[in-house]
């Protein structure tokens, strides 16, 4: 199965959800691949891989500069490996402008690589090439979401996007759900879209939600996961539930179509 985690809108738990996952699902056994579509790099630093040692990266698969097994690296945890990113894939959309078949590089990468049971894609914040490319090659679409104010409106341009793509360059893409983050039952205004959202979704909507956790924001700076760097917390545990809820729930969904209220 290979998912796109993407979502438009920056700082919404996109790299945290996918590098958590990916280790809460490698523990259990399975092979797991990690693709770092961010020209930020934050899955591969979360990963603990070096920026000096990323000269072989997506940006140089995408370009067809280098087979795509070439830029796979391995990393502390058993199953798992990564196809790091670094600055050079900014360009990589200008780059691939003239190049056949654009929308479906990424497609052909991982089609020449041997067998994973997972395959992640950390999908840079905006809809352009980069995010159209882990589309076309993904099975389904996880949008981890931050309960904040317009959270509906942002998702639903996703879906809209997520919708041209299936429609034009990949039928079989669908969504396999919405992940709520950062969420604090405390405060008001988070209940009220995380009810909101699960109004309007209904059971595309995980069950599981992941809070705010100081634990999980420190994990990156010691380029670990934070089911590696604290696996008690409840950033940890949260993800470790998200873990077996996903594979509970591996048949994707039709997509919905959300209204735009105000959240």
């Amino acid at each position: 199965m290979i998912i796109a985690v993407a979502n438009q809108k920056g700082g919404v738990g996109k790299t945290t959800t996918t590098v958590n996952l990916a280790t809460a699902l490698a523990a259990t056994g399975k092979s797991v691949l990690v693709i770092d579509s961010d020209p930020q790099g934050n899955a591969s630093t979360g990963f603990g891989i070096d920026r000096r040692s990323r000269d072989a990266s997506v940006y140089q698969v995408l370009l067809g500069q280098i087979a795509a097994e070439e830029a796979v690296q391995t990393t502390r945890i058993p199953g798992l490996s990564v196809m790091p990113s670094n600055a050079a894939l900014s360009g990589a959309e200008i780059e691939l402008v003239d190049v056949e078949r654009r929308s479906h590089r990424l497609a052909s990468a991982i089609a020449s690589l041997g067998h994973h049971d997972h395959v992640f894609i950390d999908c840079p914040p905006s809809l352009g090439l980069l995010t159209v490319n882990a589309l076309v090659a993904a099975d389904a679409v996880l949008v981890p979401m931050q309960c904040e104010f317009f959270a509906l409106e942002g998702l639903s341009q996703l879906i809209n996007t997520i919708e041209r793509v299936r429609s034009s360059l990949n039928p079989r893409l669908s969504l396999l759900g919405i992940v709520l983050t950062m969420v604090d039952r405390r405060n008001r205004l988070t209940e009220n879209v995380a009810d909101d959202v699960r109004a309007v979704m209904g059971d595309k909507v995980f069950k599981t939600e992941i809070p705010r956790n100081v634990r999980l924001s420190e994990a990156p700076s010691h380029g670990l996961p934070a089911l590696l760097y604290d696996s008690r917390c409840a950033g940890s545990e949260a993800y470790m539930a998200l873990a077996r809820e996903y594979l509970g729930r591996m048949q994707p969904h039709p997509l919905p179509r959300p209204t735009t209220k105000a959240a």
